[in-house]
């Protein structure tokens, strides 16, 4: 039943919507249906563009669980290199300019950060038109530019995209930040905290858990059966590097059972594969991202997750990764800092024993490891997990999700 009382229009922004398959594009997706299903209004501007391969065409309009979908055209330029990737992002931004300037006043606005601060749009559109920003951050940029070494800091265009930046946060009813690394650079940026909620990204528990049957059937498609698989899950970026992992994988190529298994797709995907056959490695398997209905089967046929943080990346984004680990059950290994969200994970839940942490460059004590997890073989899964794994569950952080976009239409 609709609430004429709680009843709202609202608009979601970013460039991925269902049914692309990448993080935000799930997460944003959930968080749609459970709006409509509560009897909000529920309008998505998106790409018609796959984000993963943008040669993906969608229905530019679409009304799908009772929520309008407008997805509108950009520059499929993929991203090999940083200038298309950027003509990329501009078009789309250029478009959804248009396609928001004809749009109508929304009670509630929220916007992503697909691509790079969309959020100044949907700032800007509240304050040109009526209604509350929400500002859901993802990730941080130019933040991740200037770490990644891809702009510099005080270059005219970071200053420029630092404003921008600073004017969504200023501008926004309520920040979702989702941890508290993430929370501190933001209130260094002069933001009052009370602006500012923590809620990590869920997993997708409702179709991810531990599948033996599936397990077994992907390993014996991909030729795993009776391999120890260390297993990389995910967006392959350059703020999460694989150098050691790879290295790692070099040390371990006459290794009779460890194979590495890279599933995913991103930036970084293509050098992995590179990396592979230019060093003939064996061991190393790379497969594409996998359908949400076929995510259990491929986590549950690892013996070891690899969950990955570039140091300084740290509160910039966010290893979502790992809960879906967690709900799978299955032991992890952490390349990273001491200090992350990652480390408050293992130091919070105690994982005893089921998560072992390394450091950038510790390529030897990342042989040793792996050595002696696959002679030890595979512990018990899923039920050792699913107390820690529920902290992070849809179930518990989707109904905090919507308390905090309804609470903001009243300020």
């Amino acid at each position: 039943m609709r609430c004429r009382e709680c009843y709202m229009r609202i608009l979601l922004l970013n460039q991925c919507f269902y049914p692309d398959i990448v993080s935000t594009a799930q997460h944003l997706t959930d968080l749609a249906v459970a709006l409509s299903e509560r009897g909000h209004s529920v309008t998505v501007v998106a790409s018609r563009c796959g984000y993963d391969d943008p040669s993906v065409r969608f229905p530019p309009r679409e009304v799908w669980k009772g929520i309008t979908i407008i997805r509108i055209p950009s520059l499929a330029l993929g991203k090999k290199t940083k200038l298309r990737r950027a003509l990329g992002f501009a078009s789309f931004l250029f478009n959804c300019t248009l396609r928001l300037a004809v749009l109508p006043k929304f009670d509630v606005v929220v916007a992503l950060t697909s691509p790079p601060l969309i959020s100044f749009l949907g700032a800007l559109f509240v304050r040109l038109k009526g209604g509350r920003f929400v500002f859901w951050v993802m990730d941080l940029n130019p933040d991740e530019a200037i770490a990644a070494g891809w702009l510099r800091d005080q270059s005219a265009a970071a200053r420029v995209l630092g404003w921008m930046l600073r004017y969504s946060l200023r501008h926004a009813e309520r920040i979702v930040a989702l941890d508290r690394f993430m929370m501190r650079r933001i209130t260094d940026k002069g933001i009052p905290t009370e602006k500012l909620v923590v809620i990590p990204p869920w997993s997708h528990d409702d179709a991810v858990q531990y599948d033996p049957a599936g397990r077994e059937s992907f390993r014996a498609r991909h030729g795993l059966t009776e391999k120890f698989v260390v297993m990389y899950s995910g967006n392959h970026s350059p703020c999460h590097p694989l150098n050691t992992l790879l290295q790692a994988a070099e040390q371990l190529a006459t290794h009779r059972t460890i194979v590495f298994c890279f599933v995913g797709g991103g930036s970084e995907f293509s050098k992995v594969r590179g990396f592979a056959q230019e060093k003939h490695l064996g061991n190393i398997i790379c497969l594409p991202y996998q359908p949400l209905d076929k995510l259990a089967a491929s986590l549950s046929s690892a013996d070891l997750h690899v969950v990955v943080m570039g140091e300084p990346f740290v509160g910039i984004i966010h290893p979502c990764k790992i809960y879906n680990v967690l709900t799978v059950g299955l032991p992890c290994l952490i390349i990273g800092p001491s200090e992350s969200h990652l480390s408050d994970i293992v130091r919070e839940t105690h994982l005893n024993g089921r998560a072992h942490t390394v450091g950038h460059g510790q390529t030897e004590p990342l042989v040793k490891h792996l050595q002696e997890r696959a002679e030890a073989g595979v512990s018990a899964t899923g039920p050792q997990l699913s107390v820690v794994a529920a902290r992070f569950s849809k179930a518990a952080l989707l109904p905090r999700m919507l308390e905090a976009i309804e609470s903001a239409a009243t300020g």
